[in-house]
């Protein structure tokens, strides 16, 4: 069909969508030159592409039905209304969100430009967001939602996330509908093409990348190239911002078309003319006025961008590098791609040292929409429904000043990122805001305001409300100047080539640079008690050992060691939200980065945060107090405090002393906190080399709420992993823990002294010179006899789970320097060379004065050890959970958990899946591996307590997993236990065991360790009283309840004593605390009545909620759930919601959520 043909065949169609919409969307699909819909079949996961797609909405305890216009999986969902000409009935005449016509009337959904009409498209796309939520369970959310008037309009909404994020207009405001008259336009086709047959296409995050792809290399090279010549890299990137945003201000006329590049150009040839040509060009921009440069008038820009235009000397390959940029498309580039170049740019050293790194698009997504997007849209749900129904019932006043009130709130939001980078999570979080700002302008407009002219004249979000606070002054800088682009380019996407107001870059100094978690009143060199200036290495500087040709650390390169005077805990400005992604610095490496003065001081004034918690826990701990603080706006006061923040952290946050933040805030009897959202172990790509990394987010608001949490389920390398990888999530609902988890409590169980003092992470060496061959080692008692007692059989986690080549240890603990120098020359000198040089840079003063022993010698737990031939070890972090003897003697190290149990019986319950399972539930991960943290996985573990006949055969099971394993692998000593484990997993799971598997199977007898793992289950189950039935979830229930148990036990004086020899040689009871012990039955709710809001928008959000809370329900018993609410109130809330698509109307005069 001709597309003059299809316009005028449909621009007059009228009456019921039923009637014509199959019609149009086929023809449509002609015009465009895609597949038409295929038949529908008598299975719905059949129809992947169909008119009237079944869904089934699911509702508490029951569900209703609906039929999606057009479907086609993975793709779209379109609802069609129909709407009739212009001498319909006049708007007053025929009020808003009645119930549709019968068919018959065939009048359409009320006439075109009406109130009636807008109301119907309104309610369309949010029938359409339901279907989307619907079919998302087993299709995942489509990526656009199209709603169509026959024959008059196409409204585009879009989510590129896959989680259901939330569907805005596409590509924005102004051109999200599409008219009949618009199809003339080849690129409008395109795009309807492309969301049929290539959707994902259309992500402007991706169309982004590709500009970023297209150029970080040759501005990497650029940047590389100036620090080469010796030029800092501030100044270098200051000067690469003044290039692309020129770049920008060219694309988007804000400076005359291509005149940047035409000048660049020109300096072809002439390279010494570049650099004063340039800063004459800025200083122009700066001041605005002639510039002779380019021989044109200027705006004025200032905003300190341009306040120093220093430009530096280019030679001929960096000016043809400016000029291959300068000829991209810079108008639709990812503002967020500015910081990303110039942060390639730098020198890697740099980069790493100020933990520096690069966040794909969709992640900050992930994390900026349920932080701020979330709760502003169902602030908005409800003021839209208020708006709708003030206006249905002819008081368009006030349904102009509710949206009005929005609007103001919405300019005024504050959203603080203290740890901003290059301005990724602010940038984002301003894009979104703006289309959500589209979303209420829109319905402004609709009402008859004419909301772009209090736009142009300030009224509107604006870089102003979004803070940032970051250390590198290059990158504070880099975030600025990214806020101000993703402005200007909403700007002009919403008012065409309208100007913006002079100067067009504001300074509102609204991006602080400083350190974001302390402050300090001065520093002063920190001297010994000789009065001498206390220096550290300086971290990176290593020179070659002329003995071992090792690279150690150069004891010349020194730096001074300060003291902070008068720290203080740093303050934040005040902001509604906090969103960010911390530095990513760990324990080990904050001693590398910081001195030792920066970290007393922090501790100092954060005595609440562990001092073993990574560094990005002082910014939670910031965060929490803040959220826990806030009050919302009224009529006379603002607000105060934080109402939601979301963070990125190391997967660590799971473990143990990183929890210990989370915990006491998320507890607090009073103000506690809830994690509103959570993904823990979360894909993560570092941008400079590609590393994979594990990530943990959190969300988190003051009060008592449930949250969202994600599980990945599915993940596939992206085709650039810089930008992310695609991931699917698996979504629960219930009280998120500080372990990141729902369901039971482990993290909130109490140690049990019938556990105490057995378990130890094993020795930390702290130095790779205390492990020799064997063979060295077998000189060293040959020429020295006595050293034999010293020199043990070396194990790590490594060793355990796979094979590794065996080691000995030197274990001189208990030795004084002299002793050792004396008794043992050979170990000495040994030690001296290859420990000696790397501890002698160690912060710690202890393994620095003490560098011939183990940084941790683990003397306390010795005592435990003593007696035994034989200890249980296991890994501390492997994806399998895998217990083994090995004798007493052997140094185990830190990567490694050891057990002074000796006992098989002890072997059969770890090696449980009732202990498997409470580890892994207990314990946080490393990367994607599970880690095994003894004071949560051990030390509050209830051991069952068996008869004597039970004892007996469980430790004949222990007896015989240790001897099997231990002979296949001696058998086959290329054998490892976790291609043992591997093969179990799979024999489990049903799946084929062939080719390597097979011979795994066959030299560990694997049909064998299954039933003895078997076998060794039921066992345990008998011991606890238990069924072998249990899932793993009712067995984390039943023992966080057993340990609850154990404990008040415990605090009335009967300990359950794993070894009592040990424990309690005396055999004395331990004595009862004086308080009763009682059982723990949780908080309760209270049963009071909510009062009933004053203002509409607030009725509406409190009837929304109480209709999620009851699933389905009636007027009345909505009312019910109040003080004072008139069913005659409730009830048209409930229809406003229907009509609007937020709720709907099921059988019996019942509404569901």
């Amino acid at each position: 069909m001709q597309i003059e043909d299809f316009i005028s065949r449909w621009k007059s169609s009228g009456g019921s969508e039923r009637a014509n919409f199959q019609t149009f969307a086929n023809e449509l699909t002609d015009l465009l030159g895609v597949p038409k819909p295929a038949p529908a079949t008598e299975t719905t996961r059949k129809n992947s592409y169909c008119f009237e797609h079944s869904v089934t909405f699911i509702h508490t305890g029951t569900q209703s039905r609906g039929f999606i216009d057009l479907y086609r999986a993975g793709h779209f969902v379109m609802e069609a209304k129909q709407g009739t000409g212009g001498d319909a009935a006049p708007d007053d005449a025929q009020p808003a969100l009645l119930p549709d016509l019968p068919a018959h009337a065939r009048k359409g959904h009320g006439a075109r430009g009406t109130r009636r009409w807008d109301d119907t498209m309104l309610r369309a796309r949010n029938q359409a967001d339901g279907y989307a939520r619907a079919v998302s369970r087993d299709d995942g959310w489509p990526p656009f939602l199209l709603i169509v008037d026959v024959g008059h309009v196409i409204e585009v909404y879009a989510d590129f996330s896959g989680q259901g994020q939330g569907y805005t207009q596409y590509p924005d405001g102004n051109r999200y509908r599409i008219t009949m008259d618009d199809l003339r336009d080849e690129k409008t086709r395109e795009r309807l093409r492309l969301i049929w047959t290539d959707p994902h296409a259309l992500d402007p995050s991706k169309i982004s990348a590709q500009v970023t792809r297209e150029v970080a290399d040759r501005l990497a090279a650029l940047g590389r190239s100036f620090e080469g010549q010796g030029h800092e890299p501030e100044a270098v990137a200051r000067f690469l911002m003044r290039c692309l945003f020129t770049m920008f201000a060219e694309d988007v006329d804000l400076i005359p078309r291509a005149s940047f590049s035409d000048l660049l150009k020109r300096l072809r040839g002439h390279p010494a003319h570049a650099a004063p040509s340039l800063k004459a060009l800025w200083e122009t921009m700066n001041t605005g006025g002639f510039s002779t440069v380019l021989t044109t008038d200027l705006k004025r820009f200032n905003g300190g961008l341009f306040k120093q235009a220093d430009a530096l000397p280019l030679s001929e390959m960096q000016l043809s590098l400016l000029i291959d940029a300068a000829t991209r498309d810079w108008r639709e580039v990812e503002p967020a791609i500015f910081g990303t170049l110039l942060e390639r740019a730098l020198d890697k050293k740099q980069r790493h040292k100020l933990g520096a790194h690069y966040t794909p698009r969709a992640y900050v997504e992930r994390l900026v929409v349920p932080t701020i997007i979330d709760p502003l849209r169902a602030d908005w749900r409800d003021v839209q429904a208020a708006a709708v129904a003030l206006a249905a019932q002819g008081r368009e006043d006030e349904a102009r000043d509710t949206v009005r009130a929005f609007h103001a709130r919405l300019c005024e939001i504050r959203v603080l990122d203290p740890a901003c980078g290059s301005g990724n999570f602010l940038y984002v979080a301003l894009e979104l805001m703006k289309r959500l700002e589209g979303e209420v302008t829109a319905l402004l407009a609709d009402l008859g305001e004419d909301q772009g002219a209090l736009s142009l004249a300030g009224h509107t979000v604006d870089p102003h409300q979004f803070l940032g606070i970051e250390l590198n002054p290059w990158a504070a800088a880099v975030a600025e100047l990214v806020l101000w682009i993703g402005y200007l380019q909403w700007h002009f996407r919403t008012h065409g080539k309208a100007s913006p107001a002079e100067p067009v870059l504001r300074d509102f100094k609204n991006i602080e640079n400083r350190d974001a978690v302390l402050t300090w009143a001065g520093t002063k060199p920190r001297l010994d008690d000789a009065g001498r200036p206390v220096t550290r290495w300086d971290g990176q500087t290593t020179i070659t050992h002329p003995v071992t040709g090792e690279q150690v650390p150069d004891p010349a390169a020194r730096v001074a060691v300060l003291d902070y005077l008068k720290p203080q805990a740093a303050k934040w400005p005040e902001a509604e939200y906090i969103i960010g992604n911390p530095p990513f610095i760990g324990l080990r490496t904050i001693r590398q980065s910081y001195d030792d003065g920066y970290l007393e001081a922090l501790r100092a004034v954060y005595p609440k945060v562990p001092e073993n918690a990574d560094y990005v826990m002082y910014w939670w701990e910031k965060a929490a107090l803040a959220a826990r603080g806030w009050k919302p706006a009224t009529d006379k006061t603002r607000a105060k405090g934080t109402r939601r923040f979301g963070l990125i952290a190391t997967n660590s946050l799971r473990q143990t002393f990183n929890r210990k933040v989370l915990e006491p805030h998320l507890s607090d009897p009073k103000t506690p906190l809830s994690l509103t959202f959570a993904i823990p172990d979360h894909p993560w790509v570092d941008a400079s080399d590609g590393a994979a990394v594990r990530i943990a987010m959190t969300v988190a608001e003051a009060g008592k709420a449930l949250g969202q949490l994600g599980t990945v389920a599915d993940e596939r390398k992206g085709e650039y992993e810089a930008e992310g990888r695609p991931v699917r999530f698996q979504i629960e609902k219930g009280r998120i823990f500080a372990d990141l988890r729902i369901g039971a409590d482990v993290v909130g169980t109490s140690e049990l002294k019938a556990n105490g003092g057995l378990g130890c992470v094993g020795f930390q060496l702290t130095g790779q010179g205390f492990l020799l061959s064997p063979s060295h080692a077998a000189k060293i008692a040959e020429i020295e006899p006595r050293s034999e007692a010293h020199l043990k059989p070396w194990i790590g986690g490594l060793a355990i789970q796979r094979y590794a080549e065996p080691k000995i240890a030197i274990d001189v603990c208990g030795l004084s320097l002299d002793e050792l120098r004396t008794d043992f020359p050979l170990i000495f000198q040994h030690l001296k060379d290859t420990v000696w040089p790397e501890r002698r840079e160690n912060t710690r003063k202890s393994v620095r004065e003490h560098w011939w022993v183990y940084g941790e010698a683990r003397n306390t737990f010795r005592p435990a050890l003593a007696g035994l031939e034989r200890v249980i070890v296991t890994s501390l972090t492997a994806a399998q959970r895998i217990f083994v003897f090995t004798p007493a003697k052997t140094i185990a190290d830190s990567t490694t958990v050891m057990f002074a149990l000796d006992d098989a019986l002890a072997m059969s319950v770890l090696s449980s899946r009732y202990h498997v399972v409470w580890a892994l539930g207990a314990g946080g991960t490393l990367e994607d591996r599970p880690r095994y943290n003894k004071s949560l996985c051990f030390d509050p573990f209830p051991f069952p307590d068996p008869t004597d006949a039970q004892k007996t055969y469980l430790r004949s099971l222990g007896e015989q997993l240790d001897a099997h394993r231990k002979a296949q692998q001696k058998a086959h000593p290329k054998l490892t236990l976790t291609a043992m484990y591997n093969v179990l997993e799979k024999l489990r799971a049903g799946e084929r065991i062939e080719g390597k598997d097979r011979e795994t199977y066959d030299q560990g007898l694997i049909g064998i360790l299954r039933d003895l793992h078997d076998q060794i289950d039921t066992a345990v189950a008998e011991a606890y009283g238990w069924p072998a039935t249990l899932t793993d979830d009712e067995i984390l229930h039943r023992l966080v309840d057993l340990n609850r148990t154990r404990a008040a036990e415990e605090a009335r004086g009967h300990i359950r004593w794993l070894r009592a020899d040990y424990q309690n040689p005396a055999g004395r009871a331990a004595v009862a605390k004086g308080e009763q012990a009682t059982m723990d039955i949780g908080p309760t709710e209270s049963t009071a009545k909510a009062p009933w809001p004053k203002t509409l928008p607030e009725q509406i959000a409190a009837v929304r909620g109480a209709l999620g809370d009851l699933g389905t329900a009636t007027p009345e018993q909505v009312a019910r759930q109040f003080q004072r609410a008139r069913v005659t109130s409730v009830q048209p809330l409930l229809e406003s919601l229907a009509a609007l698509g937020q709720a709907r109307l099921v059988e019996g005069g019942r509404f569901a959520a």
